[in-house]
């Protein structure tokens, strides 16, 4: 078959083509970046973009979010305190008496009597193995999870715990432990570990249902494993604050 070969366009009329395409491209570009200006000034309305509250990091939301709750929390105790104080004067004795009764059991006053403090922390940086025979650790064997948290506080409860502090919170009926990545999310506030859980009680009776949980021992093995904080001190005399915030119930389901 012969060869064949298709012939080249003329100097000139090549040239003049791609003149025309190169100055209608840098027509277009530069009505683009016209036209992105115009969007970036409008959306900016004379504020700075890099600043503006939609770019936030997440976290920086939360820990705004939870900065604003505390604040509230507050407020809540102080109008807690108020009406306490009017429902006293203005109440019986018998009264007085059945309200204090109620709040001592709702957690809503403080508590003072010996009890157990437990620390539970991440593992070091960068942390492995400590012990032969075992795989090196991911991600998740070296943190603090909803479920080691929530061990704790179970067990101290069965454990007799007249009331619990988780970090500088009591906590109530309605409370409820939840981890967001390695943060703890408690009653709309965030922290970060160390965890510390106070509980008022008979410190025997706290200790020996620590030591019987499963979860706690499973949790105990990746403290040799792969060094996560674990630590339980003893008290003489412990005061855990009244809880603060609402304790108003919005919703629940029954079975």
């Amino acid at each position: 078959m012969p060869n064949s070969t298709i012939p080249p366009e003329s100097g000139p009329a090549r040239t003049n083509g791609t003149r025309i395409v190169g100055r209608a491209l840098t027509c277009a570009v530069f009505a683009l970046a016209g036209l992105l200006f115009y969007i970036s000034a409008q959306t900016a309305q004379g504020t700075d973009l890099r600043t503006d509250n939609s770019l936030l990091k997440l976290s920086d939301v939360i820990r705004e979010r939870s900065a604003q709750n505390q604040q509230l929390q507050a407020q809540v105790g102080d109008l807690q305190d108020r009406t306490d104080t009017l429902a006293q004067q203005q109440g019986s004795p018998a009264d007085t008496d059945r309200l204090d009764a109620l709040q001592r059991v709702a957690g809503l006053e403080a508590l003072r009597g010996p009890g157990l403090t437990v620390t539970l922390n991440d593992a070091p940086p960068n942390a492995t193995a400590r012990i032969p025979n075992v795989p090196e650790p991911d991600v998740n064997d070296l943190v603090i999870h909803q479920q080691d948290i929530q061990a704790v506080v179970n067990a101290l409860w069965r454990g007799g715990a007249e009331g619990i502090q988780v970090m500088d919170q009591r906590l109530i009926s309605t409370s409820a432990v939840r981890c967001v990545g390695n943060t703890l999310l408690l009653q709309g506030r965030v922290y970060s570990p160390p965890y510390v859980i106070k509980a008022v009680g008979k410190t025997e009776a706290l200790r020996s249902a620590l030591d019987g949980d499963p979860a706690i021992k499973r949790y105990l093995q990746y403290v040799v494993a792969y060094g996560l904080g674990w630590k339980v001190q003893e008290a003489s005399d412990l005061t855990l604050p009244g809880y603060t915030g609402s304790a108003d119930l919005r919703s629940a389901e029954g079975q």
